[in-house]
């Protein structure tokens, strides 16, 4: 099948800014896109729009809340406006996280992490659908993130909203069968080197999560996102890890389930503390990095990340809690 040509094709992109968002958006303007590119906060937008312009590009920016039904139904309207009555990719990308213990973390920041990684989508998918089902045609692309099949915990709220977003793109999959030209596209990156966990995330362990080691570039992703623009297909994933942690779920689901907590309570277990803080949850931070540690620095992660799983998995499933949660001092 050859593939798309995205030349002057509209791709709306939310959570546009930093990360993966940012990393995206130049992807697709290096293939001579139309961008409108989505975020909270004006003068994020104002400087992606000019890496993007630079790098042959036709970029818009639209001011955007996702968590807002109505916020997001005007970007696609004006979207549309831009575009001469079309848009041809929507890439669902804007996101949140909130670690730590369930209790320890308040339930406004729960609730902010569904809605926008859960809701978020839903509202975009609400939005861009009618114009692809006016069109006959369009690729709606979801950043769903290997946390669709591998429990994250301490972090039971974004488990929650990416598991939601597994059954949400595969029965709103079904649904379109009348619309063949329609594609929902899922993309399942690994761990990824952005900002998002370190500088971004609601960090509530009282720990500090430090930088990500063991990661893909966010480059990698973005190529993933044009590949599924061009070719669009179901599922891709990005990444060794997204591929092992697939597989080994699959076979033993409760081992995959028990050695994750005990890897995240031994890591929590070693890292120095940190007062608890909610980051870029609920206010977009100043940051506008794509990726969230330089070369040198995760070098070393790597290193270090390689050397504390062949030395800790052996005894992680025997070993005795490191920390003591707040939901097991409640329950024990």
């Amino acid at each position: 099948m050859a593939k798309r040509n995205l030349k002057n094709a509209v791709v709306v992109i939310t959570g546009a800014t930093s990360g993966i968002g940012r990393a995206t958006a130049l992807a697709f303007a290096d293939k001579g896109a139309h961008l409108v590119l989505a975020a909270r906060k004006q003068d994020k937008l104002d400087d992606i729009q000019d890496a993007c312009i630079e790098r042959g590009g036709l970029a818009n920016t639209i001011q955007t809340d996702v968590t807002n039904g109505a916020s997001v139904k005007y970007l696609a309207e004006h979207a549309a406006q831009l575009g001469g009555g079309r848009i041809n990719v929507w890439v669902n990308n804007a996101g949140v996280g909130a670690v730590g213990d369930f209790l320890d973390t308040p339930l406004e920041a729960h609730e902010k992490v569904i809605r926008t990684n859960l809701l978020g989508y839903l509202y975009g998918a609400h939005a861009a659908l009618p114009f692809f089902v006016e069109q006959g045609e369009g690729v709606l692309i979801n950043n769903i993130s290997f946390g669709a099949w591998f429990p994250a915990p301490f972090a039971a709220a974004y488990s929650a909203s990416k598991y939601g977003l597994e059954g949400f793109s595969q029965a709103l999959r079904g649904e379109l069968f009348r619309w063949p030209g329609i594609r929902i596209c899922d993309v399942y990156p690994a761990f990824v080197n952005t900002p998002g966990i370190s500088d971004n995330a609601a960090n509530y362990t009282g720990r500090n999560l430090g930088k990500p080691g063991l990661a893909i570039e966010p480059e990698k992703v973005a190529d993933a996102m044009v590949s599924l623009a061009q070719n669009p297909r179901d599922h891709l994933m990005v990444g060794l890890t997204a591929h092992a942690t697939r597989v080994a779920h699959a076979v033993s689901p409760n081992l995959t389930r028990s050695l994750a907590a005990r890897f995240a309570d031994l890591f929590l277990g070693i890292r120095p503390e940190q007062t608890p803080t909610s980051g870029g949850l609920f206010e977009a931070g100043p940051g506008n990095r794509t990726t969230g540690a330089d070369p040198r620095q995760r070098q070393a992660l790597r290193f270090a990340g390689a050397a504390l799983a062949v030395g800790g998995l052996a005894y992680l499933l025997t070993r005795p809690p490191v920390r003591q949660s707040q939901l097991a001092r409640k329950v024990f």
